[in-house]
């Protein structure tokens, strides 16, 4: 909210070119450093992330008195939740693929039926779990 401050003080009126420059500089990296370190699993967290990029897409004046929906569109946004989840996914596969330097059996375990699998051995099969927090851990969702 900071840096969106900051922004609101120095530009009088920002079109949607500016908008995105400014956003993808100074805003977006901070959120999404949050969502990917922090993974929020409460609806009232991944809100309260949501609430900055809804307040940010606010900047744009011909933007501001639209629905959210439709500002994102304007601005060719997604939501942060989709965002975590694509971030989710490249990292499964770093992971899975040996791309990063990390072991995935710490992370994943691998299905072994012995069958087809559909044409690949990288099927992942998902533990259960009783606690909250574990169920909505990284290599869980």
């Amino acid at each position: 909210m900071s840096v969106m401050r900051l922004i609101k003080r120095n530009f009088k009126s920002i079109d949607i070119e500016e908008f995105n420059l400014l956003y993808k500089t100074y805003i977006r990296p901070h959120l999404e450093y949050y969502i990917q370190v922090w993974s929020p699993y409460l609806r009232k967290n991944i809100e309260c992330l949501q609430r900055v990029q809804r307040r940010a897409t606010k900047l744009v004046g011909s933007l501001k008195k639209k629905p959210y929906v439709e500002r994102l569109k304007a601005l060719q946004l997604t939501t942060l939740e989709k965002r975590r989840l694509r971030g989710d996914l490249i990292e499964t596969y770093k992971i899975v693929t040996n791309k990063e330097k990390i072991d995935s059996a710490q992370f994943f375990e691998f299905t072994d039926t012995g069958h087809d699998l559909r044409g690949h051995i990288l099927k992942l099969s998902q533990s259960r779990n009783r606690s909250r927090v574990r169920r909505t851990f990284f290599s869980q969702e």
